[in-house]
């Protein structure tokens, strides 16, 4: 519905820029509602047109800016990092968030392909976006990086997505530290399993090797408080990450997860 996440003056970061990358996935769609809703202007990054169109369509033209870009590509992420700071002037919150799953696979059968893909959308464009955003961004601002409970411990058959996850950490941590001399805050957001498309696309290939419902009724034995994830609930600590009220909150993992990790 056009206009329907209006944004208000008072709200957690009224006054703010955010620039979202993978801004039209299910995160990315519900960040950018939470952040709209609370007060910021928005930068959303993706690679489908016509999705991003349709969000700023919803988000209203006069809170949300839209530009066309592969994560992955040096070029693409300083354009759009050039092009927030155009907009916008200095950005207050960049969610680095644009990420793929990749195939389920065991390591011996991993597409090799594949794994570079995943490897270079999720870890270098997880870089690229730090390397080209903190020059645009202002003083203490705060970046979150999209991770999973995937980078916190082993994934059978998920090799490519595991260990670019677990790399997302580790560029956190020393992002957070060239970061802190401008006081710049820098935290990796870790979802569990989400109701969302990506999660839909994992559990019918496990089914499809065993029986239908099996990869719920499995992941539902290890989530303590009984159900997935919304997007919007990761949404909510997404926005305390990039609000003031995390303003001593850096080099950290926030695992938005129902007690999966547990």
């Amino acid at each position: 519905m056009p206009g329907s996440s209006v944004s208000t003056s008072s709200g957690r970061l009224a006054g703010k820029t955010a620039l979202l990358t993978g801004a039209t996935g299910a995160i990315g769609c519900a960040v950018a509602r939470a952040f709209v809703k609370q007060g910021a202007r928005v930068v959303l990054v993706a690679r489908n047109e016509d999705k991003l169109r349709a969000l700023v369509t919803e988000l209203g033209s006069e809170h949300a800016l839209s530009f066309v870009a592969d994560v992955k590509v040096a070029k693409s992420v300083a354009a759009y990092a050039k092009f927030a700071q155009s907009q916008y002037g200095p950005i207050d919150v960049f969610f680095n968030n644009a990420g793929i799953e990749g195939p389920l696979a065991h390591i011996t059968e991993f597409p090799e392909d594949e794994f570079d893909e995943v490897m270079a959308v999720n870890v270098r464009g997880v870089f690229l976006g730090m390397k080209y955003m903190l020059p645009v961004m202002r003083d203490g601002g705060s970046a979150i990086i999209t991770s999973s409970v995937a980078g916190q411990c082993g994934s059978p058959q998920f090799v490519a997505y595991t260990a670019s996850k677990h790399a997302e950490i580790g560029i956190m941590r020393s992002a957070a530290m060239d970061a802190a001399a401008r006081r710049i805050r820098v935290n990796s957001l870790h979802p569990g399993m989400v109701e969302s498309p990506m999660l839909s696309r994992i559990t019918s290939v496990i089914d499809g090797g065993t029986h239908a419902g099996f990869a719920k009724s499995h992941f539902m034995t290890r989530i303590l408080l009984g159900q997935y994830v919304s997007p919007e609930q990761v949404a909510q600590s997404a926005l305390f990450l990039a609000s003031d009220d995390s303003a001593m909150i850096t080099g950290t993992q926030l695992t938005v997860d129902a007690g999966f990790m547990t």
